[in-house]
C-alpha cells in the first residue's frame, strides 16, 4: 500500500508540475543548469608548435580555404598598400553584377578619356573601339590592366570614385574591416589600404562565392588589340597545382602575391606583400604553400548532415535530438593530430521540446589541446515534437527532483 501510496504522490505532483506556467520553470531551470563553455570565437588558427617558416616579405599569411582558419601569419594586420591585389575586389564587384545579370559578357564596355589614358600596367583599350565586358575581365586578370578596371568601374558604377565607395561598402560587408578602397586598380593613395588578412578574406571570397567564374585566375596569357601579355604570377608556370590569384606591385607597397593552390580535396590561400623582387615574391609564396601542405592536415570530422553530437530532450517525443550542421564539418590540424580533436558544445540544458529542423540552439567549438580551433553554429538536425500533457509532467518532475 505504502508503494502505491508513492507513485500517486509522485503523479499528483507531475500533474502539479504541469500546471505551473512552463516558460517560468523552463527558465528556472535552465538557469540552474546552464552549460558552461566559453564564447564563440572571433578567430581560429591552427594551433601548433611547428615552427613558422622565415619568409622574406613585409607581411604574410596562410590560410586554409575549406575551414576559413589561419594556419600561420606574420604582421596580419599591418597596414598595408594592395597595389594591383585590389583588382581583386574589381573583378569580385563584376562577377556580382554577372551573376545579378546587370550586365552580360558579349556586352559592349565604353571606354574614357580617363581609362584610356590611366598610367600603369594597360590592357590598351582605346576609345570607340569595341571592348566586351569579358574581355575587360581577362584584362584586369590576365594583362593586370588599370585602364579596363576603370572603364568596368565606370561601366558599373558611373564613375571610378563610386565604385570605389561600394568596393569599400563590400569590403565592410565581407569582413574586411581593415580595407579602404580609393580607385579600382590599386594606383597609390595614402588611404587606400588593407591589411593581408583582409585580402585573405576577399581571396576565399572571390573562390567560394564565384567557382564557376574563378578559372580565369588560371589563364597563363591573353592577347588584346593585337597585344599578347603573359599572366604575372610566375607559379602557373612553377606548380601545376597553383590555379591563381594576382600579382601587385608599387614602390611603396613592394611586390606582392596573392596565391594559391589546391591538392586533392585540400586549398590553401597565401597572401604576401613587401617582397623585393617578382622572383622573391614567387619563390616565397612557393614556399609558404608547401610548408602548409606538408604540415598541416585538412580533415572531415563529421559527414554533411549527420550529427556531431546528441543531446537529451525533455518534454518530447523521443528523448535524444540529433545536433550538428547541415554542411560537412572541416578542420585545418597539424598532422598526425586527428586523434587529439574534441568538441565542445553550447547550448541550453535543459533541451525543452518542440525543436524545428534547422533551429539554433548554441555553438560547436572543435579544440586541440585545450585550445579552440573553430566554432560552428550547432542546428537541430532531426525534429522533436512535444510530448502530451502526461509526458510533459513526468519529464518537468523529473527536472525538478535533479
Amino acid at each position: 500500500m505504502m508503494v502505491e501510496a508513492s507513485k500517486w504522490r509522485i503523479l499528483v505532483a507531475a500533474v502539479v508540475m504541469a500546471s505551473l506556467p512552463l516558460q517560468a520553470f523552463s527558465q528556472a531551470a535552465q538557469q540552474s543548469t546552464a552549460v558552461s563553455v566559453s564564447a564563440p570565437l572571433a578567430e581560429v588558427s591552427a594551433v601548433s608548435t611547428i615552427a613558422k617558416p622565415v619568409v622574406a616579405a613585409r607581411a604574410w599569411i596562410l590560410v586554409d580555404a575549406v575551414t576559413g582558419q589561419t594556419i600561420a601569419a606574420q604582421n596580419p594586420e599591418q597596414s598595408v598598400e594592395p597595389a594591383s591585389l585590389t583588382k581583386i575586389m574589381t573583378v569580385y564587384m563584376t562577377f556580382d553584377a554577372l551573376k545579378e545579370n546587370r550586365i552580360t559578357r558579349e556586352q559592349q564596355v565604353p571606354v574614357s578619356e580617363k581609362a584610356w589614358k590611366t598610367p600603369g600596367s594597360r590592357m590598351f583599350i582605346e576609345p570607340r573601339k569595341p571592348v566586351t565586358v569579358d574581355e575587360i575581365i581577362q584584362g584586369i586578370v590576365v594583362q593586370s590592366g588599370n585602364d579596363a578596371s576603370v572603364a568596368i568601374a565606370e561601366t558599373l558604377a558611373g564613375t571610378e570614385e563610386a565604385f570605389a565607395q561600394q568596393m569599400t561598402e563590400k569590403a565592410r560587408a565581407l569582413g574586411m574591416t581593415d580595407t579602404t578602397f580609393k580607385n579600382a586598380s590599386g594606383l597609390p593613395d595614402p588611404q587606400h589600404i588593407t591589411t593581408v588578412r583582409d585580402l585573405a578574406i576577399l581571396a576565399q571570397r572571390m573562390i567560394a562565392d564565384h567557382p564557376d567564374k574563378y578559372q580565369v585566375y588560371s589563364q597563363r596569357e591573353y592577347t588584346y588589340n593585337n597585344i599578347k601579355q603573359a599572366n604575372r604570377n610566375r607559379l602557373l608556370w612553377a606548380d601545376p597545382s597553383v590555379d591563381g590569384m594576382k600579382t601587385g606591385h608599387t614602390e611603396a607597397a613592394g611586390y606582392c602575391l596573392i596565391s594559391t593552390a589546391q591538392r586533392g580535396e585540400r586549398r590553401v590561400i597565401s597572401v604576401l606583400v613587401g617582397a623585393e623582387s617578382e622572383s622573391t615574391r614567387a619563390e616565397e609564396s612557393l614556399k609558404l604553400l608547401n610548408w602548409a601542405f606538408q604540415n598541416f592536415d585538412t580533415v572531415k570530422l563529421v559527414d554533411a548532415g549527420k550529427a556531431a553530437v546528441q543531446a537529451r530532450v525533455w518534454e518530447g517525443t523521443t528523448e535524444t535530438a540529433n545536433l550538428g550542421t547541415t554542411s560537412a564539418i572541416w578542420l585545418t590540424i597539424p598532422r598526425g593530430k586527428t586523434g587529439d580533436v574534441k568538441m565542445v558544445t553550447q547550448r541550453p540544458d535543459p533541451l525543452l521540446a518542440p525543436l524545428q529542423a534547422g533551429q539554433r540552439v548554441g555553438t560547436l567549438t572543435l579544440t586541440l589541446d585545450d585550445k579552440p580551433l573553430r566554432t560552428l553554429p550547432l542546428d537541430v538536425l532531426t525534429p522533436v515534437e512535444q510530448a502530451g500533457f502526461l509526458g510533459r509532467a513526468i519529464d518537468q518532475l523529473k527536472l525538478w527532483l535533479q
